[in-house]
């Protein structure tokens, strides 16, 4: 069998690597504004996120939320000399509620949200191309929901989650300056010198996956009870979803496919006098692939306090499941190199997100925010790369609610994110050489969302 040019299987990983980066915290604007804290409060239809308990204690018939984040990061990545900024475009999570009140102590609803989405652009032909160039991930989560208030002081809620979503991600297979390997022959092979230097600073070939994740199926859980008259407790849980794509596939990028086979083609024969392994592209385009990886588990635990009718403090602790993410196992078909597969230890640890957020009346009519988060990396060190461009993160969030009339609330939220920078390194085999080969660097992060929601009860 013919040396592959890169474990390129790897190339699903990436869409779920950036782990608190694909968890998507935007799904409401006005708690997007207090650090996204929700587990102890009443929401109304949005409480079906946050702690679905929260919809049994809905004073209105009916409660509409819709609302969208435009979210812009940028990613930098450096070593000695050389850095390299991401171009990414702007990621759009959204979120629709609507919440019903059944009987008085019945409520019922169904949300649409995107609770796990990333982009990330890195260029074609920078530095670490070899293991991402691009990658793009959109999930949607329909859930229904029923929330039942015990007594007037206890509710309990219950949702099912339907998630379904796709990815898409390119590598280089021949990074730029990859064919210098093979100067050690040039002198053999008339052109390839030549060759070598076209393609010193572009990818002679790359490839992208993408496919379809199959629809699955979670729940969501939660308890909510008013110790009192200004403190409510909130306990929330969110299942592991184990997303699969059966039939996902790979196109294969060339700058120029005759040049580059017909020089593999006089290359090889003199590998092969030299008692090594021909060298050829792999055929990721003749067949398809699947995989499966876990979208974590959430345990929230929230306390509210409301010292005045105008004024209102809440704090939460959220546990991630990301020690899930053990390994990624992809397996491409038999028409592809005879069912192909890879395996790679991710190794994540489970992680902790705190929150804490306020909300004040100012008047009648407008209700200001603050808030701040700090979310913790799942990657471990030396799995650091920048498909996985993780690290802690601080967020500071603000925001108000305007109702020009009674029933109508717009919304508006802004947060801040700064990750700590972290110096890490990721170790795979070069194709060429079949050694192991060490990519590390140092990686930052800073991000700003803006958000917009609108609210109608009657």
């Amino acid at each position: 069998m013919k040396k592959v040019i890169v474990l390129a299987c790897l190339l699903f990983s990436a869409t779920y690597a950036s782990a608190e980066g694909y968890q998507v915290n935007a799904q409401s604007t006005k708690q997007s504004a207090m650090g996204h804290v929700g587990a102890a409060m009443k929401l109304g239809a949005e409480s079906m996120h946050f702690n679905p308990a929260g919809l049994g204690f809905m004073t209105d018939k009916i409660d509409l939320s819709v609302g969208m984040s435009a979210a812009f990061t940028n990613f930098k990545y450096s070593e000695g000399n050389y850095s390299h900024k991401s171009d990414n475009t702007p990621s759009t999570p959204m979120y629709v509620y609507a919440g019903f009140k059944i009987y008085d102590n019945l409520s019922a609803g169904i949300s649409v949200t995107t609770p796990y989405g990333s982009g990330l652009n890195w260029g074609q032909n920078w530095k670490g191309a070899h293991l991402v160039q691009d990658i793009n991930l959109k999930s949607f989560a329909f859930q229904p929901t029923v929330s039942y208030k015990i007594f007037d002081r206890l509710s309990i809620g219950a949702g099912l989650m339907v998630m379904m979503g796709d990815f898409s991600m390119s590598r280089a297979l021949l990074p730029a300056g990859s064919l210098n390997g093979f100067a050690g022959v040039a002198p053999l092979v008339p052109g390839l010198g030549d060759m070598i230097k076209k393609y010193e600073d572009v990818a002679a070939v790359s490839t992208t996956l993408a496919g379809d994740a199959d629809i699955k199926v979670g729940y969501n859980l939660g308890v909510m009870y008013d110790v009192n008259d200004k403190f409510t407790v909130g306990l929330s849980y969110r299942s592991k979803v184990a997303m699969h794509v059966s039939e996902g596939t790979a196109k294969l990028d060339y700058v120029n496919e005759l040049e580059l086979k017909g020089m593999l083609d006089k290359v090889n024969p003199i590998l092969a006098a030299g008692g090594m392994s021909p060298v050829g592209v792999p055929p990721l385009d003749k067949g398809t692939f699947e995989a499966e990886l876990p979208m974590p588990s959430n345990w929230n635990l929230g306390l509210t306090y409301k010292p005045t009718d105008k004024l209102l403090v809440s704090a939460e602790v959220q546990f991630v499941g990301w020690g899930a993410y053990e390994e990624l196992n992809v397996q491409f078909t038999e028409e592809v190199l005879g069912g192909y597969s890879i395996q790679a230890d991710k190794k994540y640890m489970n992680t902790r997100i705190y929150r804490v957020g306020g909300q004040y009346a100012a008047t009648d009519r407008l209700d200001v925010r603050l808030g701040a988060y700090y979310d913790e990396s799942p990657v471990r060190t030396d799995y650091l790369n920048p498909e996985t461009p993780s690290m802690d993160k601080l967020g500071l969030t603000t925001g108000f609610s305007f109702r020009p009339v009674d029933r109508l609330s717009i919304d508006f939220a802004f947060s801040y994110v700064t990750g700590f920078g972290r110096d890490g390194s990721y170790t795979d085999i070069d194709p060429l050489t079949k050694q192991p080969r060490t990519f590390k660097g140092h990686y930052s992060v800073s991000a700003i969302t803006p958000s917009l929601g609108l609210g109608y009860r009657f």
